[in-house]
């Protein structure tokens, strides 16, 4: 029986002193404890690791049954008895073990388990991982530090719930589990802020440091990702508790305001490879990404921020942040950078922010990220929203802010539906600017001359594919008839009639000989068709069609005509309004040259 091979292991081992223990023993007794374990003699087992007399034994050889202990845990049932026992095996192993040897066993637990178990184990040794660690003399900030990191490495490759339903069911456990972490932390963080009281001079970083670190992976993984509105129907939403526990400890370490606006003079480790180096580098940006998005979205942290920064500095020092959510393309990230940005532009009036912002890198990248998310992001609703901060973004500078701001997006959107709505921006300005009684020289005269000529022109002249431009080419042309229009000749207040001549040699002649050959090449396209859906007696011959220098899908002759003339009407559209704007230039110029 297994509980009477252990009852001979332990007197056997009773007569000997603790320094006379051998390998052998520690097998013998490992065996025989696996064995009642195994068998359900939990509660004989129990008996004799309570004995006072066993102490000595339990000391040294008790920490050998945590991975059998473990696996019968996680075999009986909630309410079965012998698990009950389990449960109070392992505390009292907690408490009469060698710690440095039970440590080590727990670790080694945890770092073995996989799957469905992870958040079951670790949130099962967390209790007596905690116990052990604050009996620890030396090494101390090293084990804690160890511990939670290999506890953050198991959790991370597990996909963090997002949607209310996720949430709510919890099927792994991972929104229980962040939160007993956290508990776990606790006791240690609350031993360094007594510390940091008791001196001024607190000089034992190493525990503070492993606890930051950890508050760090925690803002990468779960927050980064997790979804972390209020959600209806939760009244305490786990990742939003965690969210306010991770930035109690790091105001308590008297780290959270250094970390959001001082984190460029922030050190960091020295890596001998590049590559770790780098993953560092990136880690770390995600982390205080997330941070400045608990901060200043979802106001974690609020009543320990200082009300002393204008909405610009606030602007300037998340910007970077803003860049690294924007960079990423998942949803739960994206949406993120999105809010974040909004978030900052919305304290800030219009007109306000100075151009001299735009020598800031970041600045100059961010609206770059937009223009991608709107035109490649494949979620409709990060598209209007880009488009929508992009506009506000906009609306915050000063004027001349404004002026460079779209240079710089004429030249680097590569998109023509972006640089129609540029252009579509710059008719407004330049229409407040004749509008307002004060002088606006970005949008009138030689500032605006050279922008026009980026607005004003054809990619490759008139072998610009038109149809592909379109949208650039109508709001350009809506432009110059705006101008013609508004501004007489007479006054010439926005330079346009100065200018004529090279508008007409780079713009118009190279648009109306673009039509032509465009208009030409498909109605030829759209013979071809009908002649050969003649020949073929069927509108259902299936064939393909090279549209703007992409294949498009298979499709009916009939689908076909269909795309040509939606073409042509393009086409047709474009030419009204060329005529047009010809039209009141002629009107106009004849107009002055018989007064004159």
């Amino acid at each position: 029986m297994a509980v009477d091979e252990l009852q001979t292991i332990i007197q056997r081992c009773q007569i000997l002193e603790e320094a006379d223990f051998k390998g052998e023993d520690f097998n013998l007794f490992q065996v025989a404890g696996q064995k009642c374990l195994e068998d359900g003699y939990a509660a004989q087992l129990l008996e004799v690791i309570q004995n006072e007399k066993n102490k000595v034994i339990i000391k040294n050889m008790g920490w050998n049954l945590i991975s059998p202990l473990v696996r019968c845990i996680f075999t009986y049932k909630q309410e079965d008895d012998k698990r009950e026992h389990c449960l109070r095996i392992l505390d009292q192993l907690a408490q009469l073990c060698n710690p440095k040897e039970l440590f080590l066993g727990l670790l080694e637990q945890i770092e073995q388990t996989s799957g469905e178990q992870v958040c079951q184990t670790v949130m099962l040794l967390l209790q007596p991982l905690q116990t052990v660690l604050l009996k620890l003399q030396n090494k101390k900030a090293y084990s804690v530090g160890l511990s939670l990191a290999m506890i953050m490495n198991q959790l991370t490759p597990l996909p963090v719930p997002y949607t209310k339903q996720q949430i709510r069911e919890d099927k792994l456990g991972l929104c229980q589990c962040c939160n007993a972490v956290v508990d776990f932390a606790k006791p240690f963080a609350n031993e360094v802020v007594k510390n940091m009281e008791k001196s001024s001079e607190y000089n034992d970083m190493e525990l503070k440091e492993e606890l930051l670190k950890f508050c760090m992976k925690s803002l990468k993984y779960p927050l980064l990702t997790a979804q972390l509105e209020q959600l209806e129907g939760i009244e305490e939403h786990p990742f939003r508790c965690f969210a306010t526990e991770i930035i109690d400890i790091l105001w308590n370490l008297r780290e959270l305001i250094p970390l959001v606006f001082l984190h460029h003079k922030g050190k960091s480790l020295h890596w001998e490879n590049q590559e770790f180096a780098d993953i560092e580098r990136k880690n770390s940006a995600d982390s205080l990404a997330c941070l400045s998005y608990l901060m200043f979205v979802h106001h974690f942290g609020v009543e320990c921020f200082p009300v002393v920064f204008s909405p610009s500095y606030l602007l300037l020092c998340n910007m970077t942040h803003i860049e690294v959510l924007l960079k990423r393309t998942e949803e739960s990230v994206l949406s993120k950078g999105l809010d974040l940005f909004e978030s900052c532009l919305l304290r800030m009036e219009d007109n306000s922010l100075l151009h001299h912002y735009l020598e800031f890198r970041d600045f100059i990248n961010v609206p770059q990220d937009l223009v991608k998310i709107m035109t490649l992001c494949p979620m409709e609703h990060l598209r209007k929203k880009s488009l929508n901060i992009l506009q506000l973004f906009i609306d915050k500078f000063d004027t001349e802010g404004k002026y460079t701001l779209f240079r710089c997006l004429l030249k680097t959107s590569n998109h023509a539906g972006v640089e129609g709505y540029i252009i579509k921006n710059i008719k407004d300005q330049i229409h407040l600017s004749l509008t307002k009684e004060y002088d606006n020289i970005w949008f009138t005269g030689h500032h605006l001359i050279s922008l026009l000529d980026l607005v004003l022109s054809l990619p490759e002249g008139a072998e610009t594919d038109l149809l592909q431009n379109s949208d650039r080419i109508m709001a350009s042309l809506n432009l110059l008839r705006y101008l013609v229009i508004k501004d007489c000749e007479n006054d010439n207040q926005t330079g346009v009639w100065t200018t004529l001549g090279k508008i007409e040699q780079n713009f118009l002649k190279p648009l109306r000989v673009g039509l032509n050959m465009s208009k030409a090449h498909y109605e030829a396209e759209i013979k071809n068709k009908k002649e050969n859906r003649k020949e073929a007696h069927s509108s259902n011959t299936v064939c393909s069609l090279t549209v703007s220098g992409e294949k498009m899908p298979a499709m009916t002759t009939g689908m076909q005509l269909q795309v040509l003339h939606s073409a042509l009407f393009t086409f047709d559209l474009i030419e009204s309004v060329l005529a047009r704007v010809e039209e009141l230039i002629e009107v106009k110029t004849k107009a002055v040259m018989d007064e004159n």
